[in-house]
């Protein structure tokens, strides 16, 4: 049961923390002028260095979050390392912000694959062209990758084995929306872990 805090009514309401993200996704995306789904993902590298990087969130499911990638990427390096995540949307638009800190596990099942091929053609392509995050002798030699991979896996290329997704199962979940004179309203739902109840807090600007 979810420890609700009796000022998180209106844009705020509900006892559902992924229920309410999807619906400021949903508003975001009538306002946005693109990406509405863009979350900025931050991790940390085996020095424990800061990264931070731009990709596109594709699921907010019943209990996790969900993004697509390259597995042989500093990202995926940096997530498969730590196990941990956080990430931010900020939407201008709107003036809101969702902000999230949990575990994060790789998503290369049938959901994976199933994605994957939702994808345009060009796309699903790049995907086999790209040695993401390692040095690139110049653009031409990525586009004759592209017309390399092209040949070889036609019009119907699979999911490569060294790209899919991740689970981001939170254990912090911050909501934030921009008031007057900088008096913001922030309301943060916290678990110990991925079965505990949400106990929900109003926290200062």
């Amino acid at each position: 049961m979810t420890r609700l805090n009796p000022e998180n009514s209106g844009k705020f309401a509900g006892e559902n923390p992924f229920l309410i993200a999807q619906n400021w996704l949903k508003e975001a995306e009538e306002s946005e002028l693109n990406d509405p789904n863009a979350i900025a993902l931050s991790t940390v590298d085996a020095e424990g260095m800061p990264n931070i990087r731009m990709v596109l969130l594709k699921g907010i499911e019943e209990d996790a979050f969900v993004f697509y990638t390259n597995y042989e990427s500093a990202k995926a390096a940096e997530l498969d390392s730590a196990g941990k995540v956080a990430f931010v949307m900020h939407w201008k638009s709107l003036r809101r912000q969702i902000r999230v800190r949990g575990t994060v596990v790789r998503e290369d099942g049938p959901k994976a694959d199933e994605y994957f091929a939702s994808r345009s053609l060009k796309s699903r392509l790049g995907a086999w062209a790209s040695r993401q995050s390692r040095p690139l002798k110049n653009r031409a030699s990525l586009l004759a990758e592209v017309a390399k991979v092209t040949a070889k896996h036609g019009a119907n290329p699979q999911r490569p084995p060294f790209w899919g997704g991740y689970r981001v199962t939170p254990t912090e979940i911050e909501f934030w929306a921009d008031g007057d004179f900088r008096l913001h309203d922030r309301f943060v739902w916290r678990r110990e872990n991925d079965v505990s109840e949400w106990a929900v807090k109003r926290l200062n600007p």
